[in-house]
């Protein structure tokens, strides 16, 4: 690493290196999408991603067809995959929304290079949340009901329901997430409308490009619209998740009735959500060869959000074990005793291990530094989050005040395809991603030239 690498990284800008201008910068980044051949590896990945989708639409359907009792939820155990899934996804979703709106008010360069597809993974996991609570409700068709919609018959939600705050919360999240991303991409429409060669995707570019010239008064107008968008969508990462918890915490089951839900929760969420940003962008800068867009430093500074909200997930452990003890409630130590030596004691241990053991070699500088144990740590992190919310839900649930009421959760294939179809669905989405729009920011990192030669 030069002088002048040394010095870019150390005011925190992302390394552009030596050589770089506007052009190449715009050309390296709008050729993967207009001039780069398609490759078999691609075409591979996303008919694997299809075929997955495909078994969600299956599953889907037959649940539809037959009902709910194709799953394993049964008594006591009303709650199963769908809602561990739910919590799940919605947590990904955060990460994209603190590198998009957080960062950006707090004026973090490094977010330039990773923002864009972050944000698509916002709305990718959001669109796979969203499907779980329309299937859980057992009569999808008629699920707008859960909106406050006008009608004759004169019924209302209820509105002190958590299933009423959920629709709002996500819907409030899902929409801003999109309009957030959808402006900043704006900018980057117009240069492959104007870049592009096809006539046929000239006129795509050019309509969702709504006008766009790069007049004083357009980048006026957008900059405003941007910190704007910016500042509602900084609430919703705390907000969004917090109201997930409370889904949990207002309940009188032991293991969910606990204050400590709202912060855990929102941290647990931006810790998962940084483990599948790594988990995406560790094989896209390998692929595409954005090794000098997407720096160590960025997969560093990944590193060390992911290991900040581990600590303080692993705090909110320590603490809930504490208050279980401490507290004195019978039936709330018996939940942490049923944790350590039930039937789901090894599903427990494996999500301490995930989530608090194995993420501590991050501290060493080396291996928060190189992308393939980067990448395994993630995916470990990703496993023992799904494990937390899976213990949250279903051990808090199979063992209930009266003994003759336990019971044990068993999911069943339609329970496993459903939850591999969303992931196919996802991943399906972000191979569509790649292909079509430009997975960074063109013109943020051109600003970022400017910048570099005069922090140098």
């Amino acid at each position: 690493m030069d002088d002048r690498t040394e010095q870019l990284a150390k005011n925190g800008a992302p390394v552009i290196e030596p050589g770089h201008t506007f052009a190449t910068v715009t050309d390296k980044i709008s050729s993967i999408v207009l001039t780069r051949p398609t490759s078999n590896g691609w075409y591979v990945g996303f008919g694997i991603a299809f075929l997955l989708a495909m078994t969600l639409l299956f599953a889907v359907g037959y649940l539809f067809a037959r009902g709910i009792g194709i799953w394993g939820v049964n008594v006591p155990i009303g709650w199963g995959f769908a809602i561990v899934n739910f919590v799940w996804w919605i947590g990904i979703g955060h990460a994209g929304t603190l590198i998009s709106a957080i960062l950006l008010l707090l004026r973090q360069s490094w977010r330039n290079s990773i923002n864009r597809f972050a944000e698509a993974m916002t709305l990718f996991a959001v669109a796979c949340a969203g499907i779980f609570p329309l299937i859980h409700v057992g009569r999808p068709w008629l699920a707008y009901w859960l909106f406050p919609y006008p009608n004759s018959m004169g019924v209302w939600p209820q509105f002190r329901s958590p299933l009423i705050w959920d629709v709002f919360a996500v819907s409030t999240y899902a929409t801003i997430s999109l309009l957030f991303w959808f402006i900043g991409l704006v900018p980057d429409l117009a240069t492959l409308r104007d870049r592009s060669t096809n006539r046929v995707a000239q006129m795509i570019y050019g309509i969702l490009a709504m006008g766009w010239r790069g007049s004083a008064r357009h980048w006026h107008r957008y900059e405003t619209a941007y910190l704007l968008l910016a500042g509602l969508a900084t609430p919703l990462v705390l907000s969004v998740h917090t109201v997930v918890s409370f889904d949990f915490a207002i309940g009188i089951v032991p293991g969910w009735h606990t204050t400590i839900f709202p912060p855990y929760f929102v941290a647990g969420a931006i810790y998962s959500g940084f483990a599948m940003v790594l988990m995406l962008a560790i094989p896209i800068r390998k692929v595409y060869g954005l090794e000098d867009f997407i720096t160590e430093r960025h997969l560093q500074n990944s590193a060390k959000v992911m290991l900040a909200t581990g600590l303080i997930v692993a705090y909110g452990y320590v603490i809930e074990a504490f208050m279980g003890w401490y507290s004195g409630n019978r039936y709330d130590a018996f939940t942490l005793w049923n944790r350590l030596h039930g039937p789901y004691k090894w599903d427990y241990f494996a999500l301490l291990i995930c989530n608090i053991v194995i993420p501590q070699v991050l501290w060493i500088r080396k291996l928060r530094t190189k992308p393939i144990a980067l990448f395994f740590i993630s995916g470990v992190v990703l496993v023992g989050m799904w494990l937390e919310r899976f213990i949250i839900v279903v051990v808090s649930l199979h063992r209930d005040f009266l003994t003759s009421s336990w019971g044990m959760y068993y999911p069943t294939r339609w329970d496993w395809m459903t939850y591999i179809g969303t992931i196919g669905l996802f991943l399906a989405a972000m191979f569509l991603f790649v292909r079509i729009l430009p997975m960074i920011s063109i013109f943020e990192m051109r600003t970022l030239l400017p910048e570099a030669e005069v922090k140098e």
